[in-house]
């Protein structure tokens, strides 16, 4: 498989080398032992890494780009355009507009139906900052709303933009509860609220139908952020509540997805998308030299960021013309089955009397559970030593803080500790669900099995 990657780059490379044939040749500098010898050391290094693409690597939201990706990247890195004016890239330019306009389109967006306004971005951080500066622009001095589970950077964004913050306390599913929004939004201060359509420590989906349904009695925007789980939109298999949020995220003012989450992409390459396209009044600026080369649009004119990588652009738009985004198609079965491989997870837990499962199911591809044990602090600490020894067995998971409320009021009646340190997995892969049995077997394998003590809790646990 590797040689035919190889082979097909080289292939591409001397198709797009013919096509500065006619110029003299220029000079490139060698490479000869000596950078054979540092490109080693280099392959040697990288080896203090997880194996992020294998399916046992189920920890953070870290997935493979896809072979087309990574190829047509290497490709465009032989130019190495800069998208932020076309005199830098003027065809990866181009493919960056087709490359947005899928994505917008994913979402109901379209230059038929009304336009829309949007760019790639380095990552969705910049772009959940652009999206804010634009509702800053357009509410000056009004106060940014998310839920507690959002992203901590709407926080920090709304701080360096010196906008007003608001947290919003989450139900105990972990979205947006709505009737501690409508009483922030009773005091007239909120401008913005932030939607999350797949928390990065969750995957909860915050009810965006019912958000925009509070439009009619307060003046506020709506903007989501799909950074993690905007393509989830795509998915067959969500639940109704789920479903109902995703199919409103048309009527939202902006939206951020990261194609370098589940669009399979390198890092990084995120999204910021506004409905209104009037907004790019905003971004007015006057550049003495960049903007001469063309009348076109230069994305720099409607982006905050200056130089940003052509070859995402190019990257993202080969991805797309392999795998479409088509509803059944197999870029939205892939979705399905990673939420398939959650799914069967979470009931593998609620199963084993080992494990606390929550008191839901996931949302999307994310799953958490606590251990059994008689205290949070001790659950802490046993979640602690799975996680260390599940990663000797290679099978390697995450650890989380978060709310005892999320889990069932008698797995501890009467401790006061509110978090507790829950073990993670997102399984982000489509191969995750073939190898979940191996996943499981071992999580297993690295859940002590002899009981020490006399607690009922234990003797389920069978701590060793």
């Amino acid at each position: 498989m590797a040689d035919d990657f190889f082979h097909l780059l080289a292939a591409a490379q001397q198709q797009l080398d013919s096509g500065f044939s006619q110029l003299p040749p220029s000079p490139t500098p060698p490479l000869g032992a000596a950078a054979s010898d540092i490109l080693h050391q280099v392959a040697t290094r990288l080896h203090d890494n997880y194996p992020y693409a294998h399916p046992l690597y189920a920890g953070q939201m870290l997935k493979p780009p896809h072979p087309i990706a990574r190829a047509a990247y290497s490709l465009a890195m032989s130019l190495n355009p800069n998208n932020h004016a076309l005199d830098g890239g003027r065809a990866s330019s181009a493919m960056e507009v087709e490359a947005v306009a899928a994505l917008a389109a994913m979402f109901g967006w379209t230059h038929q139906n009304g336009g829309y306004l949007g760019h790639l971005s380095s990552g969705g951080t910049f772009a959940n900052l652009e999206a804010l500066w634009v509702a800053g622009q357009l509410a000056p001095g009004q106060a940014i709303a998310a839920s507690d589970q959002a992203h901590y950077t709407h926080s920090r964004i709304s701080t360096v933009l010196g906008l007003p913050f608001v947290t919003i306390p989450s139900d105990p599913h972990g979205r947006m509860d709505l009737a501690a929004l409508e009483t922030a939004l009773s005091t007239g201060t909120v401008g913005t609220v932030v939607a999350t359509l797949g928390t990065t420590a969750i995957g909860a989906v915050d009810p965006l139908d019912s958000i925009l349904a509070l439009q009619s009695r307060y003046k506020f925007r709506v903007h989501v952020d799909a950074a993690y789980g905007g393509y989830f939109t795509l998915a067959s298999n969500l639940a109704p509540a789920t479903r109902a949020a995703y199919n409103a995220i048309a009527r939202a003012d902006s939206i951020v997805i990261d194609p370098h989450k589940h669009g399979l992409q390198p890092y990084g390459c995120g999204s910021v998308l506004f409905r209104d396209p009037a907004v790019g009044r905003l971004y007015k600026h006057d550049s003495p030299y960049t903007y001469f080369s063309s009348k076109d649009l230069h994305l720099g004119e409607i982006s905050l960021e200056c130089s940003r990588a052509g070859a995402s652009a190019v990257a993202l738009w080969a991805t797309q013309q392999l795998l479409p985004y088509t509803p059944g198609g197999q870029f939205s079965r892939d979705l399905d089955s990673c939420r398939q491989a959650a799914l069967q997870l979470s009931q593998r837990l609620a199963a084993d009397p080992r494990f606390v499962a929550p008191s839901f199911a996931p949302e999307l591809d994310i799953v958490f559970w606590a251990v059994a044990a008689p205290s949070v602090a001790e659950s802490s600490r046993r979640a602690q030593a799975i996680f260390d020894a599940a990663a000797t067995l290679d099978l390697h998971l995450a650890l989380a803080h978060l709310p005892t409320r999320f889990f069932p009021a008698s797995t501890w009646p009467d401790d006061p500790a509110t978090t507790v340190v829950c073990l993670r997995s997102v399984l982000m892969k489509p191969e995750h669900l073939p190898w979940l049995d191996q996943i499981w077997s071992r999580l297993l394998v690295a859940t002590p099995k002899q009981s020490k003590v006399n607690h009922p809790l234990d003797r389920m646990y069978l701590i060793p």
